[in-house]
This record gives structure tokens, sequence and C-alpha cells, in this order.
């Protein structure tokens, strides 16, 4: 599965993609709002990772998507959104991302979501998407709510990152298919030097 937008390429993981993925999760900036990602991060893990992504059985419909960007400017991996947990009889997926701590802020994360969302909501026929976000993560919180994901409810305690071993609170932020259908069209002009 590949999809495309103007600026980024979001495919599934090659094996060279390890020094990319080493070099973005490996900043603990990035990796201290993970569950899952330890600091530091080494070229085992990345390349674990990798693997585990490639040996995936193709399914006729996959529980995880995992999307590498991949900035087509310079040919290199700056980050990965994910849609996991998919129930499509229930109509539902989890999503998570990550950015390169040096490609932040520059609308990468909206370009890629805005498409995820639609290949989730219109390919794949979910009917809602949910992020769990740390509390104290300002940017992803952000972004989830400039996306138009509603704040459901906070979870206390509830995860440790590996990265700090620190116990997180978590938000949980849902967004239904009727709602993006409503947001999209503001996201769209407010980032159309991204999308035109």
């Amino acid at each position: 599965m590949k999809l495309e937008t103007k600026r980024l390429i979001l495919r599934k993981p090659k094996r060279s993609d390890w020094k990319d993925v080493v070099e973005g999760i490996g900043d603990f900036d990035v990796c201290k709002n993970m569950v899952s990602v330890p600091y530091p991060y080494h070229r085992k893990d990345a390349e674990n990772f990798i693997k585990f992504q490639i040996k995936q059985p193709e399914e006729k419909k996959p529980k995880n998507y995992n999307f590498f960007l991949e900035l087509k400017s310079e040919k290199k991996v700056i980050g990965c959104l994910s849609v996991v947990k998919i129930d499509y009889f229930s109509g539902v997926g989890e999503t998570g991302s990550w950015v390169n701590k040096k490609y932040w802020r520059k609308g990468y994360m909206t370009e890629a979501k805005i498409t995820v969302n639609d290949f989730a909501f219109n390919k794949l026929n979910l009917r809602r998407l949910y992020s769990p976000v740390f509390t104290d993560n300002a940017a992803s919180n952000a972004t989830q709510q400039k996306m138009g994901y509603k704040l459901e409810g906070k979870m206390r305690k509830c995860v440790r990152s590996k990265a700090t071993e620190k116990i997180h609170d978590e938000n949980i932020y849902g967004l239904l298919k009727e709602d993006w259908k409503k947001i999209r069209p503001k996201l769209l002009i407010k980032n159309k030097k991204i999308f035109i």
C-alpha cells in the first residue's frame, strides 16, 4: 500500500530505512512521548521493527497499516503514521505517529494525517478513529485538536514510556467520519500551500 501527497510518499518500510528511523526516533525529544521505544535507540532496534513490519502476513483486511513518511525532496524517511488495531466489524482504528525533530513545524504530519484519514474513512470504510496521547505532549495534543479529533477522556496513569520509565496519563481523542467530512475542507483551505 502506497499513498502520495505533494511532498510525501507514504509507504511500507524497507530494510534500508533503518538509518532514517534511528535518526528520527533516536532523538530523546521524539521517543520520550512514545510507549514502546527504548532510549537510546540503536540500529538493531530499527532493524527489528522494520523486519517485523515487512514480515506481516498479507491479509485481505490487514489490522495494521504503518506508513513511513518519505520526503520526496530528500528521498528520506522523516516519520511514521499508523492506523492499527483495526476492527472492521466495529469500524474503528487507532492512530499513532512520530516525526523526526528536524522536520517539526513544517506541516508534514498535517499533510500525512489528512491523507491517511481519507484512506481510513473512504478506503477502509472505518467510521471512527481514535488516538491516545500523553497528556504532557503539548504538540501531539494540539495536532489532534487541529485535525478535528475531540477529547473524549483521560486515562490516569495508564502507560509507561520505555524511554523514560515515567508513567503517564493519556488523553483519548476520537474522530467520527461525519465530523471528518465537515472539517476536511477547512483544513485544505488553511493548508492550501501544502496541497495546491
